[in-house]
């Protein structure tokens, strides 16, 4: 079997090679492609890129403000993660983005019926509710494994515009068969040399968590990906990962004990064998 890893650099070989120019909405322009799609088996280990560094601490904690449904930036900066910061208002909120959204996503419903409120529905009988998305599917997981419809959505139309950012990692998908988790992202958009190696280890964490809460085992974590670009000021940092070969993914270790998907905390997980090679710097680039 060939190392997963080769996966991800076949992407960006393919955008160097095949890629479209396109416009950003930032100061430098892409190349880009549309549709990708990768699989990783987590037997084969946990899929964190060896072919450069990658800080496993910065991308927990991150997972940790997602999870929580927190849209400031003070809990990243206190955890030394600071690429949000640019995107924030003044007083550090970034409206509501990917936590928001699982966690808390808005919605009206007539009192009167418990169903969702529409055009004709009176003010009187109008009622605001939040929707936990992400206790709503960890519940059906472990009540109706079998459903096709366990989604949680970072990208709610209504609400885009209060967005500081749009959802790049617009919603993830479990599937769960002969007692094995599944869980497959959808991005909209993705920054393949410094976003995407943050998600694809993101979403695998977050699949473990969510299968050792729901008593399963993690299986697979697949990633769709529709418009897959490098900027032009990373592409020779990625010529340069594209010289490397892939060393084993390492193993991750979580704490047993911890069953709630709010009790985790970061003394809870174990990188082992991790051998990365050095870091590659390349710029983030603001939109």
């Amino acid at each position: 079997m060939k190392h997963p890893e080769i996966q991800y650099l076949k992407l960006m070989h393919t955008v160097i090679e095949d890629g479209k120019g396109k416009k950003s909405r930032g100061v430098h322009g892409i190349r880009s492609i549309f549709g990708y799609q990768m699989k990783f088996d987590l037997r084969y280990g946990f899929p964190m890129l060896t072919t450069k560094k990658l800080p496993f601490k910065i991308m927990l904690n991150e997972l940790f403000w997602f999870i929580s449904g927190n849209t400031n930036i003070k809990f990243l900066n206190d955890h030394k993660i600071n690429y949000w910061n640019d995107f924030a208002d003044k007083n550090g909120d970034l409206g509501p983005v990917y936590g928001s959204q699982w966690r808390k996503w808005p919605t009206f419903v007539d009192i009167r019926t418990g169903k969702s409120a529409n055009k004709e529905t009176p003010k009187e009988f109008l009622e605001y509710q939040e929707i936990d998305q992400l206790v709503r599917v960890i519940n059906e997981i472990k009540n109706t494994p079998d459903s096709k419809a366990m989604i949680v959505s970072a990208h709610n139309p209504a609400q885009i515009i209060e967005m500081r950012l749009p959802p790049c990692h617009a919603f993830f998908q479990f599937n769960v068969t002969k007692g094995k988790l599944k869980l497959h992202l959808y991005q909209r958009s993705s920054d393949i040399f410094l976003g995407l190696p943050f998600n694809i280890a993101q979403y695998a964490l977050l699949l473990m968590m969510v299968a050792q809460v729901t008593g399963y085992e993690a299986r697979e974590l697949v990633v769709s990906i529709g418009d897959g670009h490098l900027y032009y000021n990373h592409i020779e940092p990625a010529k340069e990962q594209l010289l490397r070969k892939p060393r084993p993914f390492p193993k991750l270790k979580i704490n047993p004990d911890v069953k709630n998907i709010d009790d985790f905390k970061e003394e809870d997980f174990e990188l082992i064998g991790y051998d990365p090679h050095d870091h590659i710097k390349a710029p983030l680039v603001i939109l």
